[in-house]
């Protein structure tokens, strides 16, 4: 299935690109991650399981099991802190 991968702030900037288009068999945020970490470079850098990512799923936050569909948009980005 197609679906949309955006990614944000030091994410963004360590894969180089804002969005994609991907071809992906993953059900869900968490497979996806796993084929994006299986890439190598700067993907497996920066979603390296251990390091703290946040995920949504059609823009709303979700945990790596929610399912998804084609023509999703998964969004990665690492926790944010406000004040």
């Amino acid at each position: 299935m197609k679906v949309t991968v955006k990614y944000f702030a030091s994410i963004r900037e360590a894969i180089g690109v804002a969005s994609e288009q991907r071809d992906t068999q993953a059900p869900s945020p968490g497979a996806l991650r796993e084929e994006l970490i299986a890439m190598g470079g700067a993907y497996a850098d920066c979603l390296a399981r251990g390091k703290a990512v946040r995920m949504a799923l059609n823009q709303v936050m979700c945990d790596e099991s929610a399912a998804m569909g084609e023509g999703a948009e998964v969004a990665f980005f690492p926790p944010v802190t406000g004040g």
